[in-house]
């Protein structure tokens, strides 16, 4: 059952995953498209919780294929899909395709030979009703910059004049919070309506094209994005998914602010570390005295960012700021997360040690751009 809050995206609700990739291949390229499909299928099996795939080809247009696969669950595909292992494996199809959409469909409902239409066989606690969205698409991209770079970059990405917000008929900028941590940017925006659209035409703009190119310089990863192959890579290894995104079941206070707070994981504990604040960010949204009205967790690896909209300040309540409130969950936290990266060292259980977290954890706001401000 979901609580008050309204649930758009949620990678573990339990139920298995349909990805879907639309590709429209280069003339002449499909023998060498099909070599790397092979080549990529092979890999991907063995990948745990990958469950079959499909490659099939339009009757229509001989260009357009699609390949989809099933997953036992989000999290094993996303681990996968913003593994290095994964960047490797499909440059090869990289050369063979002029255009590529990829789409992620929670299983529902199902149709078996000789049965009724019933419920997606999942874990016990797995969503397998519609969840309640407000047709806005969540993503963010992280990278990191020269150290001494700091402020100059902070200078230039604060500077731009914002491109145009309606995008078509069906598409539209709605806001983009830019934050740092150290030398980590994170750029998280929100789309009404088609997010690969908003983003592409977002990439076009003349005063977004010559931001990027200011910034070119200062990145601790060489770029070209003159280059789609250097331009490809550059923004699969960035990209930071929305893993869950709650609102609580109340109107916004007026005095809402937001904030970005960066968790550092264990290694390999990234997944593990992004679950427990989705899980405490679905209660909160539930207790009317939070002050956390609305989080978005993104994750990538071992990064994880906590984007809330909160009422006060964060240090007003720090627990509830961090997303720890309930018994021992400061001990799971402390259990994930790197304390060396975030300078916490003993007991998270600690006044002192939460209120040194939550300094470190919260991120310097760069830029705040609302559609209708």
């Amino acid at each position: 059952m979901a609580p008050s809050g309204r649930i758009s995206q949620s990678v573990f609700d339990g139920s298995r995953l349909r990805v879907i990739l639309l590709l429209d291949l280069y003339e002449g390229a499909q023998q060498q498209f099909l070599d790397a499909y092979e080549l990529m299928r092979k890999q991907v099996a063995s990948v745990p919780g990958h469950i079959s795939d499909q490659l099939c080809q339009s009757i229509e247009n001989p260009s357009q294929w699609l390949i989809t696969s099933e997953w036992e669950s989000a999290p094993p595909f996303l681990a996968w899909v913003n593994s290095e292992e994964h960047v490797e494996t499909v440059k090869p199809m990289h050369s063979c395709v002029r255009d590529t959409r990829s789409m992620r469909y929670s299983i529902l409902r199902e149709t078996s030979p000789g049965q009724p239409a019933s419920r997606a066989a999942a874990s016990a606690d797995a969503q397998v009703e519609p969840r309640v969205g407000d047709g806005v698409a969540r993503h963010a991209l992280t990278f990191t910059v020269k150290p001494g770079s700091e402020s100059k970059v902070a200078e230039i990405l604060a500077g731009y004049e914002s491109p145009q917000a309606q995008v078509d008929e069906t598409t539209r900028l709605r806001r983009t919070s830019l934050f740092m941590h150290g030398n980590r940017i994170v750029r998280a925006v929100e789309v009404e309506g088609d997010l690969l659209v908003a983003l592409r035409h977002v990439a076009r703009q003349p005063q977004v094209r010559a931001v990027e190119e200011a910034i070119n310089p200062y990145l601790e990863q060489d770029r070209d994005l003159t280059d789609p192959e250097s331009a490809r890579v550059f923004f699969t290894r960035a990209a930071l998914p929305a893993v869950h995104h709650v609102v609580a079941d109340r109107p916004a206070p007026a005095d809402l602010r937001r904030h970005a707070l960066y968790y550092p994981a264990k290694e390999g504990q990234g997944m593990a570390l992004a679950r427990l604040l989705s899980h405490q960010d679905r209660a909160a949204a539930g207790d009317p005295d939070n002050p956390v009205h609305s989080s978005t967790v993104f994750q990538r690896d071992d990064i994880v960012v906590r984007l809330v909209d909160v009422t006060g300040d964060l240090d007003l309540d720090p627990v509830a700021s961090l997303g720890l409130k309930g018994p021992g969950k400061a001990a799971e936290l402390e259990r994930l997360l790197d304390g060396a990266a975030v300078g916490v060292e003993g007991s998270l259980e600690t006044e002192r040690n939460i209120n040194r977290l939550l300094s470190h954890a919260d991120m310097l706001p760069v830029t705040d751009r609302s559609a209708h401000s």
